[in-house]
């Protein structure tokens, strides 16, 4: 019978295929049937990792198998056939490389021979070919085309060490050549007989035995002899003159080339921030209200309104001139984003809070504007048939109604942002899942919801609609993609060259996005120029958490952990050859570190140069 030959486990039915392509998905191949085989659930961190070895027995003889993600206790056969391949051994146990050679060719000449064909003609005739080379480079040795080789001069050369004094001598042509450095004369204390000041007290001799051989001022201790007679060799004479032998051929030297180089030219010319004015420069207001953390901000799109939303669960709602707080709205859990509807003739705040985003009317300004908003959202008629979406549009109850809640879009995830198109219809939700339904686009008019994306390229931080183009941005960790609505299609990827990223804006005129990372690092990028930053700012110490453009005046900010905001001019000009300018003007700070978070929000008024700063502290600041 034949020996029986363990069969390959070939539950994993990928072929032969990096590993790695799998591993941003929670399985790792398909079996036989094509069913996924799901990874096995690997949470060990490094103390489970310490304990295993330290207490399962076979530690040592386990691997992972990489189709099936597994773990493999290897046999006895396995190991000793790897041990055998460690020591440079054959892995067959039975092939034995010492065994005699068969001698295929016989050693001794045969009668016959293999070919007996008559030799060619052209094998005992002189060849034409090689007549006319011969004769050509005869042609060229007569005319002195070509030169016999010289004899090479088999005399050797020697080099003068101390010839540097002399112009002639091939080491004094030497242009970069540097004479060695003359040694010090002796000075008095070198003396037989020096006088008595030079001479080590006790304490000086213990001092100057305890110091390094490199720190002392003198590498010898000055001694007194009464004549020349009775001075002894000195002992360190041959030590000496072998150090100073090595320092002459030994130590590289060369003449350094200064150039002398004014160090203001080296600054690059950037406009003095007086001239890049206006911009804000001082705190002008404080919004004081909120119990706990401040985490987001929204301006109206008139600029008299703004919305922030807090960790303490409520949203509220202030005049931007006076700093009064309007209305105050409960929603019970932490608001991880607000966002104003850009539309003038509109008045409906999206918050995001907890698996839902609310639609609210805050009833604020023009009576005509809020009761509008409200005919629009109720002159909606359903469609015949139920349509089958990715969330929930559930309308609210009485007492919801009478706060101002007017729709509650249900998600089965948390929602982390909410951004609103520029003709404020559609919207985006961002949700904290690793499928493919992270981002969903929702239409409040007809109450519409899709998610546009068939597969996850990454945890999604952050998404945005372009401002005048059918192009919609979503930055995961660390990409931003653009993809074209229209053709649903991907236009670009851009690599942030950032560890994590955190916040993302668009210039107004769309050829521009700023990112904001983990790792304090601001990228701008030209989407005309590359996908790869066209300048990386590091202007904050710690991590920043939120960009954002103006949409008028050529200015974006940047706010951070370290409790600062940082405002920048950047100009973007018309003629395309011209890159942008980018130059940081001030410095806002005020809001105070609490929980090692410093500025959570940042935001710009839609038509004065003012910026709206939200922070950990419970405040939101207003510089003008």
């Amino acid at each position: 019978p034949l020996p029986s030959v363990p069969l390959q486990d070939i539950r994993n039915t990928v072929g032969n295929i990096p590993m790695e392509w799998y591993q941003d998905f929670p399985h790792i191949g398909y079996n036989l049937d094509g069913k996924k085989i799901y990874k096995p659930i690997r949470n060990k961190d490094e103390l489970d990792m310490f304990l295993e070895k330290m207490e399962n027995p076979d530690y040592w003889r386990t691997v992972q198998d990489k189709m099936t993600g597994a773990d493999v206790r290897l046999t006895d056969e396995q190991l000793e056939l790897v041990q055998r391949l460690q020591r440079g051994q054959f892995g067959d146990v039975n092939f034995d490389p010492y065994e005699p050679a068969v001698d295929f060719f016989t050693h001794e000449v045969m009668i016959h021979p293999v070919t007996n064909r008559p030799a060619d003609k052209r094998s005992f005739i002189p060849s034409l070919i090689e007549k006319e080379k011969v004769s050509k480079l005869v042609h060229a040795i007569k005319m002195g085309w070509i030169k016999p080789r010289k004899p090479k001069d088999d005399t050797p050369t020697y080099y003068d060490l101390w010839a540097h004094e002399d112009p002639n001598s091939i080491l004094g042509r030497h242009k970069m050549h540097v004479p060695a450095p003359k040694l010090r004369l002796p000075g008095h204390e070198e003396s037989y007989n020096p006088p008595p000041h030079y001479l080590l007290s006790e304490e000086e001799r213990l001092a100057w035995e305890q110091q390094e051989p490199a720190e002392r001022r003198l590498n010898f201790v000055p001694q007194q002899h009464r004549c020349l007679r009775a001075v002894p060799a000195y002992p360190r004479f041959i030590h000496e003159r072998f150090e100073r032998c090595l320092d002459l051929y030994l130590c590289p030297r060369q003449r350094k080339m200064r150039v002398n180089v004014d160090p203001e030219d080296l600054i690059p010319k950037l406009p003095k921030p007086r001239d890049l004015q206006p911009f804000p420069t001082t705190q002008a207001l404080i919004y004081r209200g909120h119990t706990s953390l401040v985490r987001c901000l929204s301006v109206s799109p008139s600029g008299q309104w703004l919305v922030s939303g807090s960790d303490d669960g409520t949203v509220r709602f202030w005049e931007v001139s006076t700093a009064r707080c309007m209305r105050t709205l409960p929603v019970g859990a932490v608001v991880k984003s607000v966002a104003w509807n850009p539309n003038p003739t509109l008045c409906l705040v999206a918050v995001a809070v907890e698996q839902s985003v609310l639609l609210v009317n805050p009833c604020l300004g023009d009576k005509l504007l809020y009761g509008a908003t409200d005919q629009l959202l109720e002159a909606y008629v359903p469609p015949e048939e139920e349509r089958v979406q990715p969330v929930q549009w559930v309308l609210p109850g009485a007492e919801e109604h009478g706060k101002g809640i007017r729709l509650i879009v249900q998600h089965g995830k948390p929602v982390k942002q909410v951004t609103w198109h520029g003709k404020g219809d559609y919207f985006s939700s961002v949700v904290s899942d690793t499928s493919s339904r992270q981002v969903l686009i929702h239409q409040s008019s007809k109450r519409w919801s899709q998610a546009p994306f068939q597969r996850s390229k990454g945890m999604v931080q952050c998404v945005s609609f372009h401002p005048t183009r059918p192009f919609f941005f979503v930055a995961t960790q660390r990409y931003v993609r653009v993809y074209n609505l229209l053709k649903q299609e991907l236009t670009k990827k851009l690599m942030s060259n950032c560890k994590w990223v955190s916040s993302m804006a668009i210039h107004p005129g769309g050829d521009n996005v700023i990112c904001g990372s983990y790792d304090s690092k601001l990228a701008w990028f030209d989407l005309d120029l590359s996908t790869r930053p066209y300048q990386l700012l590091r202007h904050h110490r710690r991590a920043l958490r939120s960009v954002a453009f103006h949409r008028h005046y050529p200015l974006f900010a940047s706010g951070s952990d370290d409790g600062t905001v940082i405002v920048c001019h950047g100009m973007v000009y018309n003629d395309l050859l011209q890159n942008p300018l980018l130059v940081p003007v001030k410095v806002l700070k005020g809001h105070v570190i609490t929980l090692d978070l410093g500025v959570l929000d940042v935001l710009f008024h839609p038509t004065q140069p003012w910026v709206f700063s939200s922070g950990a502290d419970g405040t939101v600041r207003l510089y003008t």
